[in-house]
């Protein structure tokens, strides 16, 4: 009886780690983290003193809802997300101020207030990555529930759930009533996906709220890669591009269609790669942008989260090089010389790009213990110096 009992018990443990294999989660990440709390870490416990406040004040939040916003989607569902282009503005030539024009890189404060979902969709996914990783390094299990009562609201409750799309996002007015370009405004919904990993992985996810949200994610992810404004995003040549696969992969990765992912991240992916990124490192698409190191770094960024995932599913997207030297890599090569001041960024950025440059940074630490890539290990420790 015990022998049988050993054997039970090591074969959850092993179907529990090969099942870990596939999560978008990654523990091992969380699990540093809790290491340098517990033998003290100055920077490590400040944050998670920090991580704790927010999470403190967070279960004593109102819940979040598509149905919060005054305005009223052009389907006249108040479950359809909605939301206005972030940098077109009304025009001054015009007695209506229809249609609107652009202003790249200068956000319309309209476009910022509880007329439309942002603010609102933005708090939501903020407050379960926050409830999320509070609950991992605390083990205190109220911010976990709290967490599962957000999802239910947001996805689940017939009165409050968001229809799975988003057809009225970003849109302009006088011009459209949606554009592909919002699909970016929903990519944290990855943190949903990761806790509910970890609610899975704990025992704590309901049959009826797993199944809800696999069918709700089924939808979403079959409207992404079937909709006009899906397929119209997925062509996209800039950051678009990159992070819409970002989003839709790890989604598929979280409805166990590993194939799928393994098969966009070869082909798919890896064209991005090559696209976007020239020999020399450079995101032509992201220079011309008037926050241009800040999208170099945005598109950077999702890049490696890419190849990341691709090494789930053994695809490997970090030392994938094309014939001419394209490659994530070069990318980062080429942005280092502008973060340790041997070089000066000549072009265009309209806002500092100091929150841009601790990214970059992060990522490099990030490339070194994760992808176990010391190719920046020196530039590392003369930031640090």
């Amino acid at each position: 009886m015990l022998l049988l009992l050993v054997l039970l018990h090591y074969s959850i443990t092993q179907a529990q780690i090969e099942q870990r294999l596939t999560y978008t989660t990654v523990f091992q990440e969380l699990e540093s983290k809790k290491s340098l709390i517990k033998i003290g870490n100055e920077k490590a416990v400040l944050e998670y003193q920090q991580l704790i406040l927010k999470a403190d004040s967070l279960l004593k939040t109102e819940l979040f809802s598509v149905t919060h916003k005054t305005g009223i989607p052009p389907s006249g569902d108040k479950h359809d997300y909605m939301s206005i282009g972030p940098y077109w503005w009304p025009n001054p030539e015009t007695d209506d101020g229809l249609p609107y024009i652009r202003k790249d890189g200068e956000i319309n404060p309209e476009a910022r207030n509880n007329y439309t979902d942002f603010v609102e969709n933005d708090n939501f996914l903020r407050a379960i990555k926050d409830l999320s990783n509070a609950y991992y390094l605390s083990d205190n299990i109220s911010y976990a529930h709290k967490a599962l009562e957000l999802i239910k609201v947001w996805f689940l409750d017939e009165d409050t759930k968001m229809n799975p799309h988003l057809n009225y996002a970003q849109s302009i007015p006088g011009k459209n009533d949606g554009r592909c370009f919002g699909i970016i405004e929903f990519g944290e919904v990855i943190d949903v996906v990761k806790f509910l990993e970890l609610a899975k992985d704990r025992n704590l996810l309901d049959k009826k709220t797993e199944d809800g949200m696999f069918h709700w994610l089924t939808d979403y992810s079959n409207w992404l890669q079937n909709s006009k404004l899906g397929i119209e995003e997925s062509t996209r040549k800039n950051n678009h591009g990159t992070h819409y696969d970002v989003q839709l992969l790890n989604i598929l990765l979280y409805l166990k269609r590993l194939e799928d992912v393994k098969t966009h991240l070869s082909t798919i992916t890896k064209s991005r790669i090559f696209s976007q990124i020239e020999p020399d490192g450079s995101q032509p698409l992201e220079l011309k942008r008037t926050k241009s190191f800040s999208y170099s770094v945005m598109n950077l960024h999702g890049f490696l989260k890419l190849a990341r995932l691709g090494q789930k599913v053994d695809v490997d997207l970090w030392d994938t090089i094309s014939k001419d030297g394209r490659s994530i890599k070069k990318g980062y090569q080429f942005m280092v010389p502008f973060l340790t001041d041997e070089k000066k960024w000549e072009y265009k950025q309209i806002i500092d790009k100091t929150t841009a440059e601790e990214k970059l940074i992060s990522d490099l630490n990030y490339i070194s213990t994760y992808l176990k890539d010391s190719s920046f290990d020196a530039v590392i420790e003369q930031l640090n110096q």
